[in-house]
């Protein structure tokens, strides 16, 4: 209850209403009274967080003496609150969107080395610098549950798109996901040995992936110990020396007619 509760407010319900709409969830349906009881939301609390309910097509109300309330099918609900959810996304990039730049700065290219935290984030990053290819992506994936539906997606579009995909695998088996889920890359099992997980200790910090679009931009994460929180580092520019040295280093286990460092 607690976890769902948390969920409800994430996605913008307050307190009481998360609450609320949780206990009717398990009743057939139940008065302000029953209610209040289950989830321990003052009585006089339980009428406004139903309003609010209401209002968003969460919860129905039979008119009666007393009033009886139940929430609408499982179904219905999550479906009502990712259309919100969507609106609310929605309308802050469109809000955003037309925010004016206060201070563009200087448009000259600069060599520069961001960092990211988070899967979702990394992820996302990762997926936008594959679709913004238009002539090489090189990919080591050092942690197969890294290999998502999203990042399947966004390679196999890619390479529909006439870039060219390399896919390096730390195992066999792993390499043969890839081929399956990728048909069109062309894969290699890679040669850096201290990718490996079972080359690491439950206190070494592991190599999540490695990513190289267009022999210019890089990008690199490593999973932490314990936590399993993923971290990365992008780059960007030809000349930047994160750059030279991972193309380098993803050449390892390349053929030579595939070697990015070339």
């Amino acid at each position: 209850m607690e976890e769902a509760i948390e969920v409800l407010q994430q996605l913008g319900l307050k307190e009481y209403e998360a609450r609320c709409f949780v206990g009717l969830s398990r009743l057939h349906s139940g008065t302000a009274k029953k209610l209040s009881e289950m989830t321990e939301v003052p009585r006089t609390r339980v009428y406004d967080a139903v309003r609010v309910l209401e209002s968003q097509g969460l919860v129905e109300v039979q008119h009666s003496s007393p009033q009886e309330f139940r929430a609408v099918s499982l179904e219905e609900a999550t479906e009502t609150l990712r259309d919100q959810y969507e609106a609310r996304v929605e309308r802050l990039e469109n809000t955003l969107g037309s925010v004016d730049i206060v201070d563009e700065g200087d448009d000259t290219p600069i060599q520069q080395v961001w960092s990211l935290s988070g899967q979702s984030g990394i992820e996302n990053r990762t997926d936008q610098l594959i679709e913004e290819a238009t002539d090489e992506v090189v990919l080591v994936i050092g942690d197969e549950s890294l290999l998502t539906e999203d990042l399947v997606d966004s390679l196999n579009e890619v390479v529909s798109n006439g870039v060219t995909l390399i896919i390096g695998a730390l195992t066999e088996p792993l390499e043969d996901q890839i081929q399956t889920k990728v048909p069109d890359a062309t894969t290699f099992i890679t040669g850096l040995e201290w990718l490996h997980s079972e080359n690491t200790t439950e206190d070494e910090t592991a190599i999540g992936r490695l990513l190289l679009v267009d022999r210019s931009t890089i990008l690199v994460s490593s999973i932490a110990p314990g936590s399993k929180e993923e971290q990365a580092i992008f780059g960007e520019g030809f000349g930047n020396g994160l750059v030279v040295i991972a193309r380098r280093l993803m050449a390892q286990g390349l053929v030579p007619a595939h070697d990015p460092g070339q």
